[in-house]
């Protein structure tokens, strides 16, 4: 099998830009050699959500798309109902603020009043019962070739982005066989993933063909944020929570952990999997392509 060495971010619909000037900042330091240094270092900062006149959250956030980061967090939460008429969603940059507005007048009082802190580098927050619709979720059975996900891996993994830039970041990808469709970057993986789930909500895209792939854990959040959203195979770079695994195999969620070069490994949906790629013939995976660091396995 002939893997991609290189990779046309033109080919994204939406690529990284680790060189947008809001996203990261220079910062001295000193090494360990006693030295002056200089590094590229992520910004974070607040971004209040609204929907309609109810304040929902503050989220930390490195700031760029906060239109889809707030219509996913909001679609991802069952706030957002799968026929509610969006109206307008309004930024104001200097106030920090996105406003989600809807035909349907909504009141989430009780909801709010029980949340959950999630696991993670960047802590997120689930209102409500975190299994809450779970329960109806059945994803559709779809064949995944590994030669879709070694593809998917080599050219992911040599996209220029903020993790190489920066680190100190998580990136998941909207994939579709072998290509990268969307990929969104964030200091919480939540957040990454809630900005896919909203550009799918603004587009109207359809997730039954989709593959998630994610260089966070696979943890329960993130399984039922992908199931939610209809997904039906989520890959990643990372390792598995107990839960996650538990309530992939539950729905039907094809997922797959600890993609690194020839290697990955199966916990649910392995009957899926058509096994079209020797790993033999693949790349083993060069540290040039990626920088690993302590961010990787957060």
């Amino acid at each position: 099998m002939q893997l991609a060495t290189e990779f046309d971010v033109s080919d994204y619909i939406i690529a990284p830009d680790p060189g947008a000037v809001r996203l990261t900042r220079a910062v001295e330091g000193v090494d360990q050699n006693g030295e002056l240094s200089q590094i590229s270092v992520v910004e974070e900062r607040p971004l209040t959500i609204f929907l309609n006149s109810q304040e929902i959250v503050t989220a930390m956030t490195i700031g760029d798309y906060p239109d889809y980061l707030a219509l996913g967090f909001l679609r991802n939460q069952g706030m957002l109902l799968p026929d509610d008429e969006i109206t307008r969603v309004e930024y104001d940059d200097d106030l920090e603020t996105v406003v989600v507005r809807t035909a349907r007048e909504t009141s989430y009082e009780d909801k709010l009043k029980k949340k959950t802190r999630t696991s993670g580098c960047a802590v997120g927050t689930v209102f409500g019962d975190m299994m809450e619709g779970l329960e109806d979720v059945r994803l559709p059975q779809v064949s995944v070739r590994t030669s879709w996900l070694y593809d998917l891996a080599a050219k992911i993994n040599r996209t220029p982005s903020l993790y190489l830039e920066a680190g100190a970041i998580h990136g998941t990808v909207l994939c579709r066989e072998t290509r990268p469709l969307v990929y969104m970057e964030d200091v919480g993986r939540h957040n990454a993933v809630d900005k896919i789930a909203g550009w799918m909500l603004s587009e109207n895209e359809e997730a039954d063909d989709k593959i998630l792939y994610t260089t966070g854990r696979l943890t329960s959040e993130m399984v039922i944020k992908t199931a939610m959203m209809g997904i039906p195979v989520l890959a990643s770079r990372s390792g598995f929570t107990a839960w996650g695994v538990e309530i992939a195999r539950e729905v039907g969620l094809t997922l797959i952990g600890r993609m690194r070069g020839q290697r990955f490994v199966c916990l649910a949906g392995e009957d899926r999997l058509v096994r079209d790629a020797d790993p033999a013939t693949v790349a083993v995976e060069g540290k040039k392509h990626r920088r690993k660091s302590a961010s990787d396995e957060a």
